[in-house]
């Protein structure tokens, strides 16, 4: 059986979508994030070194990072959500299946560590610590954000899904991304935002919010 470590409002929302999609049967274990830090709790270090989400165990295995796992799982199924090999979807997916956390997610989690900088700092020192923060919100970060968007919407502009004209796996890697880009009230293009709502409203997406529980960016 394979039993998802979830912890809420992260990336392992990804990995309960996706194990609705292939059908494959799993349970829920849940962790819930510490309130003052909004760290993942202590509990996790009891699965994988690194204590954090997403991670699942299948058996034996202890498999950490959504990549590595929608690897595992989709190749459990026979390649189903993935594209044929040497087709041009596939080098699009296996693409996009890096892009979501190595290109993507960075941009994102600078843009929530500036944002919550001034707010933990001593009182004294927050005008400071807001003005630097400011400058590289303005500077590098948002500036990146939107480039990012940009790409998006051109390559969503003549397919409904990443890869093209069916939906895999790596449409479930993007979903994170592109939830927490909207959820920052950046602003979302048309194409992404009409992607949005096509993906959320797969049956499997549904199944998967209520089997981990509230789910900020859904």
């Amino acid at each position: 059986m394979i039993t998802v470590h979830h912890l809420e409002n992260s990336r392992s929302q990804r990995v309960l979508w996706l194990l609705e999609e292939l059908g494959l049967p799993y349970r829920v274990q849940r962790y819930d994030r510490d309130p003052r830090t909004m760290r993942a709790p202590p509990e996790l270090l009891a699965v994988h070194s690194l204590g954090k989400a997403p991670v699942i165990t299948d058996g034996g295995t202890v498999i950490a990072e959504t990549g590595a796992i929608v690897t595992h799982l989709t190749a459990k199924e026979g390649g189903r959500l993935e594209p044929a090999p040497g087709t041009e979807a596939h080098r699009r997916y296996t693409y996009w299946l890096h892009y979501a956390e190595g290109s993507a997610m960075p941009p994102l989690l600078l843009k929530l560590i500036f944002s919550r900088l001034e707010p933990g700092s001593p009182r004294l020192l927050r005008p400071l610590v807001r003005r630097i923060a400011g400058q590289v919100l303005q500077g590098f970060v948002d500036p990146d954000l939107r480039r990012h968007a940009a790409y998006w919407e051109t390559e969503l502009a003549d397919r409904p899904y990443f890869c093209g004209a069916d939906f895999t796996a790596a449409d479930i890697m993007m979903s994170f991304p592109l939830e927490a880009f909207a959820a920052r009230g950046t602003g979302t293009g048309p194409t992404v935002a009409a992607w949005l709502a096509r993906v959320h409203a797969r049956p499997a997406y549904g199944r998967a919010l209520a089997a981990g529980g509230p789910y900020a960016y859904a």
